[in-house]
């Protein structure tokens, strides 16, 4: 078992979690850092825009 701390964002409450302690169904992660996990939303935000871009592109082709 892994003794590395894990970080979770909480997507109901908005807040970041050390260790797993709520329904997965509302988690994000497991991240290395309480940073990592803070910026979660923002980044898997960024991610879909990016690939809904890439579908753009290659639906125009």
């Amino acid at each position: 078992m892994s003794t590395e701390k894990q970080y979770w964002y909480n997507t109901e409450t908005g807040e970041v979690e050390e260790g797993r302690r709520s329904s997965w169904t509302h988690l994000m992660g497991p991240y290395g850092s309480r940073a990592e996990a803070q910026q979660a939303l923002e980044n898997a935000k960024a991610r879909n825009e990016s690939w809904e871009q890439e579908d753009e592109e290659w639906r125009d082709k």
